[in-house]
């Protein structure tokens, strides 16, 4: 089992003054410790439970275009883009740009938004649960064509493109992977299925995961795409740090249900301290797994 670090939070002790030289010290942390992934949200404001509005949030991309250029190895994404941000043409052209400029190391998370709160705060249009799903699934399938050899029209309900193209190409081939985050078992993990290439399902029990990772395998058969070929991720919001032993023992129970990467945020007030400790002393044995 791999490990992932996700930079949910700027609100670090210092951060009026420290706030770029924490997030870089973290990224290079990550990755000189092994991790294969570095996350920030996609987010305009700070969640509620971090802090709201008056909490400092950096966009995501720029977030990570910066970070590519003080990291040399660490796959970037953010965790997740919401649907509803961008225009799909821009955000296929901006992750392409990311993959391009990071030598093939950007990652296309997404998810189809819920923070309405934002939406509203700057004036971005927040549809309804049913059409930001069907607005998703357009995205899905116009990043797609954007990154393939087809250049032509895009014509959906929600999305009309009168030119999908896209140059320089991503440098990963035959693009960069598509996450999709969340657990929905109708619609998320049947797009999970048909579009990408990679999962990340929030926090879920092993018998709750477990109880997923079969919807999503039945949903495979039913597109006809090769389960064992998706890469299951999860984040999960544990310390590894306050019980180690116990920590990995749980990550054997995911692993055994075929999760291959988990993503966990830093805890505490320094996030460069403790991500250079998950790393030297938990991701061995996670990497045992």
């Amino acid at each position: 089992m791999e490990l992932g670090v996700h930079y949910a939070n700027f609100s670090y002790p210092g951060w009026e003054s420290g706030l770029t030289e924490q997030l870089v010290a973290t990224a290079r942390a990550a990755e000189n410790g092994g991790a294969e992934l570095f996350t920030v949200m996609d987010h305009w404001f700070q969640m509620e439970n971090l802090g709201g509005p008056a909490a400092p949030m950096l966009e995501a991309y720029t977030t990570l275009a910066y970070v590519a250029a003080v990291t040399e190895r660490i796959r970037l994404s953010a965790l997740v883009t919401g649907g509803t941000y961008r225009h799909p043409g821009l955000l296929a052209k901006t992750v392409s740009t990311l993959d391009r400029l990071s030598g093939g190391r950007a990652l296309l998370g997404i998810g189809a938004g819920w923070y309405e709160r934002e939406h509203l705060g700057l004036g971005v249009p927040f549809p309804p649960t049913a059409e930001r799903f069907e607005r998703l699934e357009e995205i899905l399938q116009i990043c797609l064509q954007m990154w393939g050899d087809d250049d032509g029209a895009y014509e959906g309900k929600h999305f009309r493109l009168a030119e999908t193209v896209s140059v320089p190409p991503p440098v990963a081939q035959p693009h960069p992977p598509v996450m999709i985050g969340g657990a929905g078992e109708r619609k998320t993990l049947r797009f999970v299925a048909q579009y990408a290439q990679w999962c990340n399902i929030f926090g879920e029990t092993p018998d709750a995961m477990k109880h997923k990772l079969a919807v999503l395998r039945r949903h495979c058969d039913d597109v006809g795409s090769d389960y064992d070929a998706i890469r299951k991720t999860m984040i999960i919001a544990a310390d590894p740090l306050l019980e180690p032993d116990a920590f990995v023992t749980l990550m054997g129970e995911y692993a055994a249900l075929g999760i291959e990467l988990v993503t966990l945020m830093p805890h505490g007030d320094d996030p460069v301290a403790w991500t250079k400790q998950v790393c030297a002393d938990v991701l061995p044995a996670m990497q045992q797994l």
